[in-house]
């Protein structure tokens, strides 16, 4: 697990190989990660939106940017925290994913980034 803490808001990432599998006539392979958001802070703020940076050992390198996370723009109250999965696919076994969320804080009312630590994505049978 890899952690980060940014103006009180602490991201952590744990990463997981699912397998792989065909479609379009070439090989994937599935990574999940589940992040944690905690709020260490004395204000409120909310996840508005998220931006990723996903590199593959074969150079796709790909920029996803989108509202909220999986759907949701969790509000947290100073000690609360949430926690959500998600996943992605690589061409490789070998990758790694970095990032930031946008956020506001409700009591200055300004927007700021919160950066999620980069994070390696590794099949387990590539490892040896």
């Amino acid at each position: 697990m890899v952690s980060q803490i940014t103006r009180g808001i602490k991201i952590s990432v744990l990463t997981s190989f699912e397998g792989t599998y065909f479609k379009n006539y070439k090989i994937h392979f599935a990574f999940s990660y589940q992040i944690t958001i905690e709020n260490h802070s004395k204000d409120s703020v909310q996840l508005t939106s998220r931006h990723w940076e996903i590199y593959d050992s074969l150079n796709y390198n790909e920029v996803v940017d989108g509202e909220g996370v999986i759907g949701k723009k969790p509000v947290l109250k100073p000690g609360e925290q949430h926690t959500y999965s998600s996943g992605c696919l690589l061409s490789s076994p070998y990758g790694a994913m970095k990032g930031y969320f946008n956020m506001i804080n409700f009591t200055t009312t300004k927007n700021f980034k919160v950066f999620v630590p980069n994070f390696r994505l590794c099949a387990s049978f590539a490892l040896n």
